[in-house]
């Protein structure tokens, strides 16, 4: 059966080990490290968290392991419960499948993950991206409302950015756009101007590519190849393209079955919640 992998946060509780009857022997970064190097050999990781153990159970640590696909969790559970991995006693894992009420909101990987996602997937040569627009859209809104500005008001420096994001084994191309803004203030002189304004333009293009692959989605097949299906919005001139309506034009394509291959927090994690799902301690 095939899977979908999207380029957003995994919140999925099947994607989700938990981890536990760690030694209390390690640190918590040290078994950080060990876990880490344990399972993503069964797939990319998006995360892992350690916490100590409760203070009624016996002295020791349970750990948190994201994948961005639950076959790789599935297939870490399979492979490594009951197993030592890099301590003398075994470990034990589970996999929760319980399926929650309340549906999550969707969260957009930030650029620097999905470019991660994309490197594992498709190669550091399977993808680039291609800057079609980048414009600086600083003070337009005060020129158009200049009767009503403040004196005072402070300066902004505002980027806007159009690119796309190209994968030539798969003859797919998917467009993004991203907007992005810093606050001057009065007293900064033009050295700061200028960082600000590289600052605007940095994070104008990270949105760009963010917005880009969420129109993509990694199709694992059952053979272990790796495929793309490429969803438009709903609508390209939304409120972030009126500004440039003529900026981009994009047909749809679809997936091919032969194809070859900043600032984000882990509070998505539920670790509270997980934590009073874990399994007792024997």
């Amino acid at each position: 059966m095939a899977e979908v992998v999207p380029f957003t946060v995994p919140i999925e509780s099947d994607k989700t080990l938990l981890v536990w009857d760690l030694s209390p022997g390690p640190t918590a970064e040290a078994l950080h490290h060990s876990l880490s190097a344990v399972f993503s050999q069964f797939g990319l990781l998006y995360g892992v968290r350690v916490f100590p153990n409760a203070a009624a159970a016996p002295p020791g640590f349970y750990a948190l392991v994201k994948f961005y696909s639950a076959q790789a969790a599935h297939k870490a559970q399979r492979a490594c419960d009951q197993k030592p991995l890099f301590q003398s006693s075994p470990v034990k894992l589970h996999i929760s499948h319980r399926h929650k009420a309340v549906q999550h909101r969707t969260l957009a990987l930030n650029s620097s993950r999905c470019q991660e996602l994309a490197n594992y997937y498709f190669g550091f040569n399977g993808w680039s991206k291609r800057i079609i627009k980048l414009q600086d859209l600083s003070g337009l809104e005060e020129r158009e409302n200049e009767e009503t500005v403040a004196p005072l008001q402070k300066q902004r420096v505002k980027f806007f950015c159009a690119l796309e994001v190209v994968l030539p084994s798969f003859d797919c191309k998917s467009p993004g756009v991203g907007i992005a803004e810093e606050t001057l203030d009065e007293l900064e002189g033009p050295l700061s101007f200028l960082m600000k304004r590289k600052t605007a333009q940095k994070f104008a293009i990270q949105k760009a590519v963010s917005d880009a692959f969420q129109k993509l989605f990694i199709v694992v097949l059952e053979s272990g190849k790796i495929a793309v299906e490429y969803r438009p919005s709903e609508e390209l001139t939304d409120a972030r393209t009126e500004e440039l309506p003529d900026l981009i034009q994009v047909s749809y394509v679809s997936w091919k079955q032969d194809g070859q291959g900043e600032e984000e927090c882990l509070s998505d994690f539920s670790y509270e919640e997980e934590a009073l799902r874990l399994p007792q301690v024997d």
